[in-house]
């Protein structure tokens, strides 16, 4: 008995001692970066914050990942690359569709004419410029160069001219920045059986101009398969791929494979000779064992068919786990397109791929309707792959830590897949877009885990160094803003609600089911009598900028779902912060309606009262007074309430008169930047983006004395303020040396989700128009593009929501529901330059602003040389 007692007397003491620097701890403030804990430092409550992060970016669509000499590299459609010494921050190093001088193609239009006899340069879709679209990069230790010497960087790109005439050809370089030589283009698409011609093309389409005619003569097969071709002569699309998208890979015995498509057809797979990287054709058709085409010329089908948006093809052996993975993107890539990326395997490089549910990539029979085209609006292939990640907004709300809407994507997709055999780690490589930002894009990339099932789940977070760690269940307890990805193929953005995990693993909040932790890391949730397998993990909250817990997970439907970790906060310290957070800004001069929130962070209610309802209500409705009365002042009241505990805070605000209409600002550049009128400050230079300091304006002979010169690398920062009425007019003259698509000449923002743009040459076929982001987008186009190298009037004026857009005088677009942009008399203005496109390169002259609309015949007098 006593020996006894004195081991329980010890073991009580041993647990004391270890206890007492667990406190300390925990309770202590940590200075090291802001990384997540690892095993050795993983105690309860530890957050361990740092400094917070900053991110260089990268604009490169559908990038293409490698890994040469210590650095990661990715590339993309339109000639574009980067390069990344830690996947976190990135450089571009190209330079575009530079005609010579080419950093990857040296004088691009001779080396891959080969390519360009088909399609992309100066062609139907492409005329005026390139399509070079969607390549793959990899290193192939067997390919025989040109001096006998083996091993090469290989490049498959795809040119395109249409939706379907594309084709498929490589070059090669021993050094991966380039320059790389053209070498052969393998595969064609949009071919028909008699002598064709696209608008605006001279290339004659039959399949005779394409490598078909060498294979039949050399023996490779006899003759074109009469099912390319539909009734009416045309490309049959409804069975035979998109030659784009191009994504090669070894298998586990070493055998060299090229998965490719887009739409139409479906995606497709050649075996390639690893020596020469040339495709072995079939030669012959059949079938699979599981009833997949295989096609004399194209090869086998894995994935997709009959029209529907399935492209993008990424496959890669996983040989810790001795599966193939096949990620493929749905939907339509621009930001409101619904893309997203989803996932197969299989056990075979040439399939049959699945799903998590046993779903195939190659879409049934039922799915086919029998019409040839691509089927933009079908979603009817939704249940089809696990998704992966979608469009979502892990929503900011007033109280939250950080700024701006929150975290979120629009449209991520077209991903490559880095995988490291040695420490096992895997990272999703994609573009994205984002919500209110229009379509500019930046590169992402994103762990990826292995959920227990051996299904792929990514981080709800980019990448910043953190590592998959032991974590405790006292940090993991807590409310989360909870997504669930869903299977729909959509546009809309999937907003976050909130779910907490309780301690007695219960789910409780917007989201309900049970939660619980097996091993060091592992997650997995019940939901509707769904489990969710996948792993707890600390990242960092690039909205909130702190570290936070997170969980990511995937169901055996597919379906994948996210949590990020809120504040562990008293209920007097949430309504504090809302409180501090609750600002409008500048409320000495309104001149629009004010959107007072009804919903703080953490289920805080807000409700409003006004001293006088005449100026402003308590939905925030705003009266300006009229011409030549006096401004109005008010005070708000807003009540913020949060589980019995109530604080007021109150506003005083001053509605600003409406002004008499006339001309506000005048740039004439006669060598300088000032505005003439004297109503506004001189405009300053910029680099490439609003906010880059540097670039260089100079002046030559314009419509009216001179002119100012873009020379597509600056800029002109215009004074704020230049509009705050929702009736204005712009006018300028336009001499543009190049049109590219969301260029801006004139630029105005109330914020970075909230603006206006004239675009020379804008994103529907090249029109030029007035752009409007904001929550209802409207594209003022014109029908129209103006010339390059000549002048231009073009004027747009703007009245309580109708638009009108002239060009040399004449009205080319009149329409409605134009969105009021300009609520605040400190909107950011700017020529030439955004904060997210390629500048303008050209002349301007002549810029008028006006308070109010002016009139068609005032309009047809300012576009007078």
């Amino acid at each position: 008995m006593r020996k006894t007692s004195a081991q329980r007397i010890t073991f009580i003491v041993l647990i004391l001692l270890l206890m007492i620097p667990l406190t300390v701890s925990a309770n202590g403030k940590s200075g090291e970066p802001n990384v997540p804990p690892n095993e050795n430092n993983n105690k309860p409550h530890l957050d361990n914050q740092g400094d917070s992060m900053d991110f260089e970016n990268a604009s490169v669509h559908d990038p293409s990942i490698i890994k040469a000499d210590g650095m990661y590299y990715v590339f993309g459609t339109h000639i574009a690359a980067a390069k990344s010494e830690d996947l976190i921050n990135w450089t571009n190093f190209t330079n575009g569709y530079t005609r010579t001088d080419n950093t990857l193609y040296g004088d691009l239009s001779e080396n891959l004419s080969g390519s360009f006899e088909w399609a992309g340069e100066n062609d139907a879709d492409s005329r005026g410029g390139f399509g070079v679209w969607a390549p793959d990069i990899f290193w192939n230790k067997d390919y025989v160069n040109e001096d006998g010497t083996k091993g090469t960087y290989m490049i498959y790109y795809s040119v395109s001219s249409t939706w379907q005439r594309s084709a498929i050809g490589y070059a090669v370089s021993k050094d991966i920045e380039g320059p790389y030589e053209y070498v052969d283009t393998i595969v064609y698409s949009g071919f028909t059986e008699v002598e064709a011609y696209d608008e605006n093309s001279n290339v004659n389409k039959q399949w005779e101009n394409t490598n078909i005619s060498g294979l039949i003569e050399d023996g490779v097969f006899a003759e074109p398969n009469p099912e390319w071709f539909h009734s009416d002569d045309v490309y049959n699309t409804r069975l035979y791929p998109n030659a784009i998208d191009a994504n090669m890979f070894y298998d586990e015995d070493g055998t060299l494979w090229m998965t490719y498509g887009s739409w139409s057809g479906g995606i497709y797979m050649y075996e390639l000779d690893k020596s020469t990287g040339q495709p072995i054709y079939p030669g012959e058709d059949g079938r699979t064992e599981d009833g997949r085409m295989i096609d004399r010329y194209f090869g086998t089908k894995i994935a997709g068919g009959f029209g529907h948006s399935i492209e993008a093809p990424y496959a890669y052996y996983d040989e810790e786990l001795d599966y193939y993975y096949l990620y493929l993107t749905y939907g339509g890539l621009a930001a409101t397109g619904g893309y997203q990326m989803r996932v197969f395997r299989s056990e075979s490089p040439t399939g049959p791929y699945v799903d998590a549910a046993g779903e195939p990539a190659a879409l049934p029979d039922s799915l086919d309707d029998g019409t040839v085209g691509n089927k933009v609006d079908s979603s009817a292939h939704s249940d089809f792959g696990n998704k992966l990640m979608g469009n979502f907004l892990f929503e900011r709300k007033i109280g939250d830590p950080g700024s701006g809407i929150g975290h979120t994507y629009a449209a991520p997709g077209h991903n490559s897949v880095h995988y490291d055999q040695v420490t096992g780690e895997r990272f999703v490589v994609f573009h994205t877009r984002f919500p209110n930002r229009g379509e500019s894009h930046e590169v992402r990339v994103h762990q990826l885990f292995m959920n227990k099932e051996g299904w792929p789940v990514a981080t709800p977070f980019r990448y910043s160094g953190e590592t998959l760690d032991k974590v405790n269940k006292q940090d993991i307890v807590g409310e989360y803003k909870f997504v669930n990805h869903g299977r729909e193929i959509t546009g809309s953005v999937t907003n976050s609600v909130f779910v907490t995990l309780n301690k007695d693993n219960t789910l409780s909040g917007d989201v309900t089911g049970t939660w619980k932790k097996t091993g060091h890391n592992k997650a997995e949730l019940t939901i509707d009598g769904k489990t969710y397998d996948g792993v707890f993990l600390r990242q960092y909250d690039t909205s909130s900028e702190l570290t936070v817990m997170t969980f990511t997970a995937m169901s055996n439907e597919g379906v994948a779902v996210w949590g990020t970790k809120t504040l562990d906060r008293t209920v007097e310290e949430v309504i504090e912060a809302v409180v501090n957070d609750l600002d409008f800004g500048d409320l000495d001069s309104v001149i629009s309606n004010l959107t007072l929130p009804n919903e703080g962070t953490q289920n805080t209610v807000i409700s409003w009262e006004t001293s006088d309802p005449g100026v402003v209500t308590d939905t925030g409705e705003v009266t300006r007074p009229a011409v030549g009365e006096e401004d109005a002042t008010a005070t708000l009241t807003a009540t913020i309430t949060k589980d019995g505990t109530t604080i007021t805070k109150t506003f005083d605000i001053t509605v600003l008169a409406y002004l008499p209409a006339g001309l506000t600002a005048h740039y004439a550049f006669e060598n300088t930047l000032e505005d003439s009128t004297g109503n506004f400050g001189t405009g300053t230079m910029t680099g490439n983006r609003i906010n880059n300091s540097g670039g260089m304006i100079t002046y030559t002979d314009g419509v009216r004395g001179e002119a100012a010169v873009f020379n597509g690398d600056s800029g002109v920062r215009l004074p704020d303020g230049l509009i705050s009425s929702h009736s204005y007019s712009v006018s300028l003259w336009l001499k543009p040396e190049e049109l590219t698509a969301h260029t801006t000449a004139f630029f105005g923002a109330r914020t970075n989700s909230s603006w206006i743009s004239l675009l020379p040459g804008g994103t529907n076929n090249g029109q030029t128009m007035v752009w409007s982001g904001s929550q209802r987008w409207v594209d003022a186009t014109t029908g129209e593009t103006i010339p390059a190298g000549e002048w231009t009037h073009v004027a747009f004026t703007v009245d309580e929501g109708n638009i009108k857009v002239y060009i040399d005088g004449v009205l080319q677009h009149d329409g409605n529901n134009f969105p009021n942009i300009f609520t605040t008399t400190n909107g950011t203005f700017s020529l030439a330059v955004n904060w997210w496109d390629e500048p303008f390169k050209g002349l301007m002259d002549e810029l008028r602003v006006y308070e109010g609309a002016l009139s068609p015949e005032e309009i047809v007098e300012l576009a007078q040389k």
